[in-house]
């Protein structure tokens, strides 16, 4: 399981970067202070039944609550997370945005769960014809694993099964395409925004190899400013980027 505990009073989380194939966990993306005031929002507003956004099939597994697309509180915490992922260095480089579906929040307890379901192809976002492709699934925790039990995010894929249960600020990336479901709440409250990205390059595999490149990139220049193929390597990037790109 890829599960990360709650940080210590003492000292700030570590910022540890973790990857297992086409899954990535951004640590952090939230302060502590930043989580305590959107929780105190969640926990105050006004909740629906999960299901007035699934469709046909994922009705039948669908066992949560969510705010409503059009509510106050989820449209200001969707431009807050957007802004956060907006000033990620991890997000901006793995996922490669060209559109972001706006944020949405669900909430599980008391046995709530969502069984296995693949998500969409394509969305819309409320109160416009634009279409968003979910290359990029995105999951940020607003609850701590100690806050709960239960509700681990399965995720399926190519990369076998992975259990991931974050640290409340963090938040974790993953394929559009995979099958997923959340295991049931038995005790406590558990909650977390969801949403998807369109990615500038269509490919998982194309975004991987610009992301391992990138990362290889900053890690050259942090160790060895001024190397000689620093800029050489960063023109096969962006030559790469220019090829794949879809903007």
């Amino acid at each position: 399981m890829l599960r990360v505990p709650r940080a210590s009073a003492r000292g700030p989380r570590p910022f540890a970067l973790e990857t297992i194939f086409m899954m990535l966990r951004i640590p952090a993306l939230l302060s502590p202070e930043e989580v305590k005031h959107c929780r105190s929002l969640l926990e105050q507003a006004q909740w629906q039944d999960g299901k007035t956004t699934a469709g046909h099939l994922a009705a039948q597994v669908k066992h949560n609550e969510q705010l409503p697309v059009q509510s106050p509180v989820g449209k200001e915490l969707g431009d807050f997370v957007l802004d956060k992922l907006g000033h990620n260095p991890l997000f901006l480089s793995a996922a490669l945005p060209a559109k972001v579906l706006p944020p949405r929040f669900n909430r599980y307890a008391g046995g709530g769960t969502y069984g296995n379901h693949i998500d969409n192809a394509l969305f819309v976002i409320p109160g416009s014809a634009i279409k968003v492709r979910s290359d990029v699934s995105t999951t940020v925790f607003f609850s701590d694993p100690d806050e709960y039990e239960g509700g681990e995010l399965i995720i399926e894929d190519t990369f076998g099964t992975q259990s991931v249960k974050l640290a409340a600020g963090d938040a974790i990336l993953y394929p559009g395409t995979s099958l997923h479901r959340v295991n049931p709440v038995t005790n406590g409250m558990r909650y977390a925004s969801f949403f998807w990205t369109q990615s500038l390059v269509k490919s998982a595999e194309q975004r991987r190899l610009l992301f391992d490149l990138d990362r290889s990139i900053q890690q050259l220049t942090a160790e060895q400013t001024g190397h000689s193929q620093i800029s050489a390597l960063s023109g096969t990037y962006h030559n790469l980027l220019r090829m794949w790109a879809e903007a």
